[in-house]
């Protein structure tokens, strides 16, 4: 083990609670719900309007400077150019855990709020109600959930490749906060938890995901016993590719990934009603781009309803949780690119795909609800993990696409996993760009065993719910990170003038 983590106490202190943790969810999984939803509810429902302004004013601050003069400032040497060709790039973005979220409520969010509607009084089911699921399931999985991985990534990519220090959500604050030792690794530490219990809750639901396709196309009964053997071969899988390092496991499963994903895409696109995703999405894109602002703020105290609460508020929690995760991995990937092209490769482009994800397969199921009485909607009400399955089994050659489908969740949970051990090692190696290997064994394993643990004690939900708390914290983090960064960058432009 390098000599940068037998210093280092982020290490050892975040190893030693997240296994805390998971002692506690397996062996008293009912009071370890119970605790961490009472204090999710508090976050929530005390500082929901918080969660709402802060996602806002990111999105806002991240368009204002790319369209400034500080859009040209590359994020390294003047003369450095970006480290990976564009599609590898956008495909490594996907990696970061995007993907195997996209592909796993591509279909289950449309049509759950086809189901049960955002609006009291809305009638479900309805081609009104599936106009508005459609709208915002756009909004959720658009600009505003990336603006908050973008803002950590720039100012992590700005300081690793244009200052040349650390990349540590620590590090990224210190213009504001000052330089104190206990604090840094405080936020550090925080930072790492909130990490792996946000991956280790993606994996379990993968896991699910791809017990109940494997239920649906070969009749695999659903089990733990199952998902265990899913978990070791994926553990074996992501430890491998780890082990060969960024530029050739992550990167090559990266291009696979999109790849597969542009094909499942794009025959969902031709062998579905092709007129009607098409019209899906114009309409999609129009509803979100005229209700953006209403969306980005709207809340609920006159009726007291709970829908804003449960779906975007958790969303931007979950966004603000990951954030250490995604931003720390899309600015490893970044550097050489400006500013510009940073913020539209990272705001525009994955929002994009995500949108025209959302348009095939979530529009294919809606279309079948209402024109052919396949009950989709029922079916994901009752099991989420089923809904890409469902909607594949009104399509042609349904078995092969399901194939083809586990194939690609399996994919991305090995790559998510794969980048999560690697961003997680250098968050407790004090920033390295090149962390040990056994350090990324130690959090894959963890990381692992956390989600088949919660697996087996039936608490997923509720070690999801428990990760969501620290987004109350680094929501502050993210704004002094704003703050932070027009200092900075101010401070290099002043500096260059005066010369």
């Amino acid at each position: 083990m390098k000599k940068n983590t037998y210093n280092n106490p982020v290490f050892y202190v975040s190893a030693i609670i997240v296994f805390l943790l998971v002692v506690i969810g397996a062996f008293k999984p009912k009071k370890f719900g119970e605790v961490a939803g009472n204090l999710f509810n508090f976050t929530t429902i005390n500082f929901g309007w918080f969660y709402l302004l802060a996602v806002f004013i990111f999105v806002l601050f991240l368009i204002s400077l790319s369209i400034s003069k500080y859009g040209k400032v590359r994020l390294g040497p003047p003369s450095s150019r970006p480290e990976y060709p564009f599609f590898t790039w956008i495909g490594m973005l996907f990696s970061a855990g995007f993907g195997a979220g996209l592909v796993f409520w591509g279909v289950a969010e449309p049509m759950s709020h086809f189901f049960t509607t955002p609006f009291p009084g809305l009638e479900a089911q309805t081609e009104e109600s599936a106009r508005v699921a459609m709208g915002y399931a756009f909004f959720h999985w658009g600009v505003s959930q990336w603006s908050v991985f973008a803002i950590v990534g720039l100012i992590m990519a700005y300081l690793q490749f244009k200052k040349e220090k650390k990349g540590l959500v620590s590090t990224s604050i210190q213009p504001v906060v000052g330089r104190n030792r206990g604090l840094s690794n405080t936020i550090d530490s925080l930072a790492v938890i909130a990490t792996v219990m946000g991956v280790a809750t993606s994996l379990g639901l993968g896991i699910l995901q791809m017990n109940g396709g494997l239920h649906t196309v070969f009749d695999i009964p659903n089990s733990i016993w199952i998902q265990i053997i899913i978990a070791t071969i994926m553990l074996v899988m992501y430890l491998l590719s780890s082990s060969t390092g960024l530029n050739k496991g992550i990167k090559w499963l990266s291009n696979l990934n999109l790849g597969l994903c542009l094909l499942l895409l794009i025959f969902v696109f031709f062998a579905g009603p092709t007129v009607f995703i098409l019209n899906t999405f114009v309409l999609g894109l129009g509803d979100y781009f005229t209700n953006f602002i209403q969306y980005s703020l709207r809340l609920t105290p006159y009726s007291g309803d709970t829908w804003v609460r449960d779906w975007t508020i958790f969303y931007w929690a979950w966004a603000i949780a990951w954030s250490p995760f995604v931003g720390a991995f899309v600015a490893r990937v970044s550097k050489g690119r400006t500013i510009r092209e940073f913020v539209f490769g990272v705001l525009i482009v994955p929002p994009a795909i995500a949108c025209l994800w959302i348009a095939a397969f979530g529009g294919t199921a809606i279309y079948s609800d209402l024109n052919k009485g396949t009950q989709i909607a029922e079916a994901v009400n009752d099991d989420m993990a089923v809904a890409l399955f469902q909607t594949f089994g009104d399509m042609p050659f349904p078995n092969v696409l399901s194939i083809l489908a586990l194939f690609l969740i399996f994919t991305f949970l090995v790559t998510s996993a794969d980048s999560a051990t690697y961003i997680l090692g250098s968050m407790t190696s004090k920033g390295s760009l090149n962390p040990a290997l056994f350090v990324k064994i130690v959090w894959g394993v963890l990381i692992t065993a956390i989600a088949v643990v919660l697996l087996l004690a039936g608490g997923l939900d509720a070690l999801q719910t428990a990760s969501l708390i620290s987004a109350l914290p680094f929501t502050v983090i993210l704004l002094l990170i704003v703050v932070a960064f027009i200092r900075m960058i101010r401070k290099e432009s002043t500096m260059k003038n005066d010369k």
